[in-house]
Protein backbone atom coordinates (compact mmCIF):
# COMPACT_ATOMS: atom_id res chain seq x y z
CA UNK A 1 0.00 0.00 0.00
CA UNK A 2 0.94 3.43 -0.23
CA UNK A 3 2.13 5.70 2.62
CA UNK A 4 1.10 9.36 2.83
CA UNK A 5 2.68 12.13 5.26
CA UNK A 6 0.02 14.37 6.89
CA UNK A 7 1.42 17.31 9.03
CA UNK A 8 0.05 19.37 12.05
CA UNK A 9 1.60 22.60 12.38
CA UNK A 10 1.64 24.40 16.03
CA UNK A 11 3.10 27.06 17.45
CA UNK A 12 4.52 28.30 21.48
CA UNK A 13 6.58 30.55 23.00
CA UNK A 14 9.06 29.55 25.49
CA UNK A 15 12.11 31.08 27.13
CA UNK A 16 15.40 29.34 28.02
CA UNK A 17 19.31 29.82 28.70
CA UNK A 18 21.72 27.84 26.96
CA UNK A 19 24.48 26.52 29.26
CA UNK A 20 26.53 24.05 30.71
CA UNK A 21 27.30 23.24 34.20
CA UNK A 22 30.25 21.50 33.51
CA UNK A 23 31.97 24.25 31.81
CA UNK A 24 32.96 27.99 33.67
CA UNK A 25 30.96 31.03 32.71
CA UNK A 26 34.06 32.07 30.46
CA UNK A 27 33.40 28.81 28.56
CA UNK A 28 29.70 29.09 28.79
CA UNK A 29 30.03 32.65 26.93
CA UNK A 30 32.46 31.83 24.40
CA UNK A 31 30.41 28.40 23.28
CA UNK A 32 26.85 30.45 23.29
CA UNK A 33 26.96 33.91 23.29
CA UNK A 34 24.01 35.73 23.52
CA UNK A 35 21.94 32.16 23.94
CA UNK A 36 24.36 32.16 27.54
CA UNK A 37 22.61 35.06 29.18
CA UNK A 38 21.99 34.23 32.54
CA UNK A 39 18.16 35.98 32.91
CA UNK A 40 17.60 33.65 29.39
CA UNK A 41 16.10 34.76 25.95
CA UNK A 42 12.90 33.56 24.20
CA UNK A 43 11.76 32.50 20.95
CA UNK A 44 8.89 31.55 19.28
CA UNK A 45 8.82 28.61 18.34
CA UNK A 46 6.78 27.01 15.31
CA UNK A 47 6.34 22.99 15.03
CA UNK A 48 5.43 20.73 12.28
CA UNK A 49 4.65 17.40 13.24
CA UNK A 50 4.72 14.60 10.47
CA UNK A 51 3.31 11.61 10.57
CA UNK A 52 3.77 8.86 7.66
CA UNK A 53 2.18 6.01 7.36
CA UNK A 54 -0.02 3.68 5.00
CA UNK A 55 -4.34 5.05 4.53
CA UNK A 56 -6.63 3.36 7.14
CA UNK A 57 -8.95 2.02 4.51
CA UNK A 58 -11.75 2.44 6.83
CA UNK A 59 -11.45 5.95 7.48
CA UNK A 60 -9.46 6.98 4.65
CA UNK A 61 -6.95 8.72 7.41
CA UNK A 62 -3.04 8.01 7.97
CA UNK A 63 -3.96 9.37 11.65
CA UNK A 64 -6.99 11.68 12.29
CA UNK A 65 -5.94 15.27 12.80
CA UNK A 66 -7.66 16.32 15.54
CA UNK A 67 -6.97 13.08 17.65
CA UNK A 68 -3.00 14.78 16.39
CA UNK A 69 -3.87 17.87 17.30
CA UNK A 70 -4.95 17.01 20.60
CA UNK A 71 -2.26 14.98 21.71
CA UNK A 72 0.28 18.06 20.70
CA UNK A 73 -1.46 20.28 22.75
CA UNK A 74 -1.49 18.06 25.65
CA UNK A 75 1.87 16.73 25.27
CA UNK A 76 3.88 19.72 24.11
CA UNK A 77 2.05 22.99 23.85
CA UNK A 78 0.24 23.13 26.52
CA UNK A 79 3.31 22.40 29.26
CA UNK A 80 6.12 24.48 26.91
CA UNK A 81 3.90 27.51 25.82
CA UNK A 82 4.92 30.92 27.81
CA UNK A 83 7.24 28.61 30.29
CA UNK A 84 10.71 28.70 31.05
CA UNK A 85 12.41 25.72 29.89
CA UNK A 86 15.01 25.24 31.93
CA UNK A 87 13.15 26.18 34.94
CA UNK A 88 9.75 24.70 34.13
CA UNK A 89 10.34 21.30 31.74
CA UNK A 90 11.49 18.24 33.68
CA UNK A 91 13.58 17.26 30.42
CA UNK A 92 15.53 20.22 30.61
CA UNK A 93 17.13 20.54 34.62
CA UNK A 94 19.51 17.77 33.23
CA UNK A 95 19.47 18.60 29.43
CA UNK A 96 20.68 21.50 27.35
CA UNK A 97 17.28 23.09 25.79
CA UNK A 98 19.15 23.84 22.32
CA UNK A 99 16.65 23.47 19.29
CA UNK A 100 18.05 19.67 19.04
CA UNK A 101 17.70 18.54 22.50
CA UNK A 102 13.56 20.10 22.38
CA UNK A 103 13.19 18.55 19.46
CA UNK A 104 14.11 15.02 20.61
CA UNK A 105 12.10 15.60 24.11
CA UNK A 106 8.88 16.52 21.95
CA UNK A 107 9.73 13.15 19.83
CA UNK A 108 9.73 11.03 23.11
CA UNK A 109 6.72 12.59 24.24
CA UNK A 110 4.76 11.81 21.38
CA UNK A 111 6.13 8.80 19.96
CA UNK A 112 4.18 6.56 22.39
CA UNK A 113 0.88 7.72 21.72
CA UNK A 114 1.67 7.28 17.82
CA UNK A 115 0.87 3.79 16.43
CA UNK A 116 4.34 1.89 15.63
CA UNK A 117 3.65 1.13 12.42
CA UNK A 118 3.14 5.13 11.63
CA UNK A 119 6.89 7.20 11.21
CA UNK A 120 6.80 10.49 13.27
CA UNK A 121 9.35 13.46 12.67
CA UNK A 122 9.71 16.37 14.10
CA UNK A 123 10.33 19.81 12.55
CA UNK A 124 10.98 22.47 15.44
CA UNK A 125 11.89 26.36 13.61
CA UNK A 126 13.60 28.08 16.42
CA UNK A 127 13.39 31.06 13.99
CA UNK A 128 12.08 31.89 10.55
CA UNK A 129 15.94 30.70 9.21
CA UNK A 130 17.07 28.38 11.89
CA UNK A 131 15.52 25.05 12.49
CA UNK A 132 16.33 21.70 12.90
CA UNK A 133 14.50 18.03 12.42
CA UNK A 134 14.19 14.76 14.36
CA UNK A 135 14.83 11.92 13.73
CA UNK A 136 17.40 12.88 10.46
Amino acid sequence: MKRVSVFRKEHFNAAHRLHNENLSDAENAALFGRCNYPNYHGHNYDLIVQVTGEIDPVSGYVMDMKVLSDLIKEKVTEEFDHRNLNLDIEEFRTLIPTAENIAIVIYDRLRPHIDNSKDLKIRLYETERNYVEYPA
